[in-house]
């Protein structure tokens, strides 16, 4: 297993494991209060491991599992074999210092998604910026950090692109607001490369890019930015992420990822035709 499949597959199995304790948790009428006790820990913590936020335990899943009634080998064993999985080691490991916790959460569903959905108003989607254009916009959002500093970040940003490229490679559906291309990030130069990057990966068959005209839409989705993951593993909820300035919010309940699905849905609506957002783009370049 490469490493990129290793950072999704730790957080796949993370995801799952704490289901199925949820699972397990609700067929044994036992509160989060009550198998929070059982493992000397909050009704919150237990509330994080059933949504996979935090790493495991063995000790802890191995309580938890006897509190539910889950004393087989069977079942037990293969419960107990995924903590070494769901606590493996990723690749942003290493970027600690420059890589938020509250971000790594994303990274590793970002890995694991084979669909993903985002609106940009500002920025150009992470996964589609050049190293020129990443650097610009993490310089100005970090203006007193070291150059080396200011290079891991950018390393980490290119680093996630390789989904994109990869033998896993998710679909990528990118709702740009024009707004976002004609911000002049880095100067002219730049964005002219971000362009014609952007005309490049829409050539990809995982990449549907669409943009979002001046004047048209904004309305539809009134709270901003936003991204939407789909897993291939059917008991995995999609994921709604939204990124706050010093934290990020993760929604996966039924009628909250219905309601964005539904935004994406009147956003792309209101988009230009992939040939005529492309066709933007080059009059863009043309004026910079």
């Amino acid at each position: 297993m490469s490493t990129t499949q290793t950072g999704g597959g730790t957080t796949v199995r993370r995801l799952m494991l704490g289901s199925q304790l949820r699972r397990l948790r609700e067929a044994g009428g036992v509160s989060r209060e009550e198998a929070g006790y059982s493992i000397r820990a909050s009704e919150s913590k237990i509330s994080r491991m059933e949504l996979g936020r935090v790493g495991f335990k063995e000790r802890d899943v191995a309580d938890l599992l006897t509190l539910y009634g889950v004393v087989g080998d069977g079942e037990r064993g293969a419960l107990l074999a995924m903590v070494g999985e769901a606590n493996a080691a990723t690749w942003w490991h290493g970027y600690g210092d420059v890589v938020p916790s509250w971000f790594q959460g994303y990274l590793g569903l970002e890995e694991a998604a084979c669909r993903i959905r985002s609106y940009e108003v500002q920025f150009i989607h992470g996964l589609l910026q050049t190293a020129d254009y990443a650097r610009a916009v993490i310089r100005l959002g970090n203006g007193g950090a070291e150059p080396e500093e200011i290079e891991r970040r950018v390393a980490v940003r290119t680093r996630r692109q390789e989904l994109l490229t990869g033998d896993r490679a998710p679909l990528l559906l990118a709702v740009v607001d024009e707004a976002a291309l004609r911000r002049p990030w880095g100067g002219a130069e730049v964005m002219a490369a971000q362009i014609d990057r952007l005309a490049e990966l829409a050539e990809l068959p995982n990449v549907d890019l669409r943009v979002m005209p001046l004047g048209v839409g904004g309305i539809r989705a009134e709270g901003g930015a936003f991204s939407m993951l789909s897993f291939p593993e059917p008991e995995l909820p999609d994921v709604v992420y939204l990124e706050q300035f010093t934290s990020a919010l993760y929604l996966d309940k039924a009628d909250q990822v219905e309601a964005y699905g539904r935004a994406m849905e009147r956003l792309v609506a209101d988009c230009l035709a992939p040939e005529q957002g492309l066709e933007l783009l080059g009059l863009i370049r043309k004026e910079l």
